[in-house]
């Protein structure tokens, strides 16, 4: 496999220049109830890193420029409906806290929460300890958000299906809310597709089922309403959004203008079949991006239910090219694992390294690469994409940090195995882990309607694995050096070394401390309690992954629950004078607990849109 330079490009780590600044002093300042103290938002702002995104856009021309900002025009909206589908008074809060902070003088007190905001991507706050807390004055976060009844319970809602199968499908789509039955939301629902004969077309029989329901039983039961239909007119300006952007690009890159219009057309039937198709086998020249609902990380109630977001990139495109040179054979690599899956591997695997110019919605974050489309049947018809971030994977202060805990955690002796390009590498093979294996139950069902809550758990901890795995594999071809697959494997404790103990709804945080657990207990590591440190086997690692990465494809080839439940139960504990040990000395070594990504380019849109 060739190997790719990273060039690291320094971003900046703003220590006291947030996004919102304080102004005067505010020690009179008392905040009504609900609003965090100063103190308690200090707290948290205090462990976080602010990072400043801001590639170098010289190379675009003007029209593509446009098109750029018509993307991140359509992503503020995207953004605006992530946050409201998390939480129903996300957006009513932050117009709250926003005349608050006017009405104040704008001071630290209010500063900091709208900071904490951004951070959070709405109301609710991981606290230090990991707890999701409220910093304003709104209800306590539901399980599922708002794509549910809020506050709906589970064994209601199952029941409901359990009785009425028919319904199934649309009240547990990809891409629907799950409405409760009552007369103002029927003829809310009825009166919006009458309001737009496009929408009404594009989902036949939809209305005729709604009234349906509403002359039998309108008082019971729920139903499931397309995402374009609920929130219609955010996706009909977000539509407009991205035909606007097609037709700048029209001239510049007609493959990337055809991949907007199909996906414009997407969002309106709630079917990405037709843009996912244009995105992985589309060629691109400098422009690209992931629009639309996706990712269900964020559905804790039944894992269904994918989340938006946007994010514009900015394609490198000789490490794109350098880097895909080196993918290839993925079908021996599939056939390699140690679970026999007989599937045929779609060899055609887009792979870009992009700096991110913007980002909103579920994809907003530190994220280092993605993989898309998640559904089976089109990754077979098509294929999928990876998308490195470049500028976030080499970013020089996430990595010093990346260090600090490991280093914190491990004996000397291992502190300078983890390198920048052993994490790309780890990185990059985690991606095409999630295109590798099992991508269906043996009787050909969905994995995330089989495993729902815990699919995703399975699914993340399914791509580590096979990460590691394939590493050693390309070690015995010499496609990779020794040093590399050391670092690589650095790597794979660093992934598994946690600062807090997890709740069973992170799936990355639960599966991290499953795959712990398990090198410890085949003795890959070792603690000394004296020392308070690891021991790494390095010698002892392939075989047990090998054997976890069986025994997790074997679950979710079976495709039961009840098996996915014990293994986490099994693997995800927590000891106070090992785990927590550690955790204590991670923290105490690390510069901050949490990451804010700023981006310039967006920032400067919001100004000349502020200035309107």
């Amino acid at each position: 496999m060739k190997k790719l330079v990273l060039i690291v490009v320094p971003v900046v780590l703003i220590g006291v220049y947030f996004l919102y600044q304080g102004k005067g002093d505010s020690d009179s300042i008392k905040l009504p109830t609900g609003y965090w103290s100063v103190e308690q938002s200090s707290a948290v702002l205090e462990r976080s890193a602010e990072i400043i995104l801001s590639p170098d856009l010289s190379a675009l021309k003007a029209q593509e420029r446009e098109a750029v900002r018509e993307l991140m025009l359509a992503g503020i909206i995207f953004n605006d409906l992530y946050e409201l589908s998390r939480h129903p008074q996300a957006l009513s809060a932050r117009d709250e806290l926003n005349k608050l902070h006017k009405e104040l003088g704008e001071p630290v007190e209010t500063a900091n929460l709208l900071n904490l905001y951004y951070q959070f991507k709405g109301p609710i706050a991981t606290n230090l300890e990991n707890e999701r807390v409220a910093f304003l004055p709104v209800e306590p976060e539901q399980a599922g958000g708002n794509v549910y009844p809020w506050g709906v319970d589970k064994e209601a809602l199952e029941k409901y299906l359990s009785g009425n199968p028919d319904l199934r499908r649309s009240i547990m789509h990809l891409r629907s809310v799950v409405r409760k039955v009552t007369p103002t939301n029927l003829t809310e629902d009825i009166a919006k597709l009458n309001n737009n004969l496009l929408l009404d077309s594009l989902h036949p029989g939809l209305k005729d089922r709604l009234l349906k329901i509403q002359s039998e039983h309108p008082n019971e039961g729920y139903y499931g309403l397309p995402y374009s239909v609920h929130y219609m007119n955010e996706i009909m300006q977000i539509h407009k959004h991205l035909n606007n952007a097609a037709d700048w690009m029209e001239n510049e890159d007609r493959e990337f203008a055809g991949y907007l219009r199909q996906r414009s057309f997407d969002l309106l039937r709630d079917d990405y079949e037709a843009g996912d198709a244009s995105w992985v086998t589309g060629r691109f020249n400098q422009l690209n991006g992931q629009i639309g609902s996706y990712e269900t990380y964020d559905d804790t109630l039944f894992g269904v239910k994918s989340y938006f977001s946007l994010n514009v990139l900015l394609r490198n495109k000789e490490a794109s090219e350098k880097l895909a040179s080196g993918l290839r054979n993925l079908q021996a690599v599939h056939d390699a694992l140690p679970y026999q899956f007989p599937r045929r591997i779609n060899e055609n695997l887009s792979l870009g390294v992009y700096d991110v110019i913007a980002d909103f919605g579920q994809s907003r974050g530190a994220n280092t690469a993605t993989i898309l489309p998640n559904e089976a049947e089109q990754s077979r018809k098509y294929g999928r994409t990876i998308m490195l971030r470049h500028n976030i994977m080499t970013n020089p202060v996430l990595f010093a940090n990346a260090q600090a805990r490991f280093a914190a955690a491990v004996e000397p002796e291992f502190a300078a195995d983890l390198s920048m390009d052993g994490q790309f590498q780890r990185t990059l093979w985690h991606e095409v882990g999630h295109y590798l294996g099992v991508d269906e139950t043996e009787s050909g069902g969905d994995l995330d309607a089989a495993l729902e809550e815990v699919a995703d758990h399975f699914e993340e901890m399914k791509a580590d694995l096979v990460s590691l795995f394939t590493a050693k594999e390309l070690l015995e071809k010499e496609e990779l050096g020794a040093e590399t697959f050391k670092q690589i494997q650095a790597g794979g404790i660093l992934r598994v070394l946690r600062t807090n103990k997890p709740r069973r709804d992170q799936a990355y945080g639960t599966m991290q401390l499953m795959q712990f657990n398990y090198l410890l207990e085949n003795e890959v590591i070792s603690f000394d309690p004296e020392m308070e440190k690891i021991h790494i086997d390095y010698e002892k690692f392939p075989a047990v992954v090998a054997s976890m990465l069986e025994e997790v494809l074997g679950i979710q080839a079976s495709g039961k629950k009840n098996e996915a439940k014990a293994m986490i139960e099994r693997w995800g504990y927590w000891d106070s004078e090992l785990h927590q040990v550690l955790a204590n000395n991670m923290k105490a070594a690390s510069r901050f607990q949490y990451r804010r990504v700023r981006f310039t380019e967006l920032e400067n849109l919001e100004k000349e849109l502020g200035s309107d």
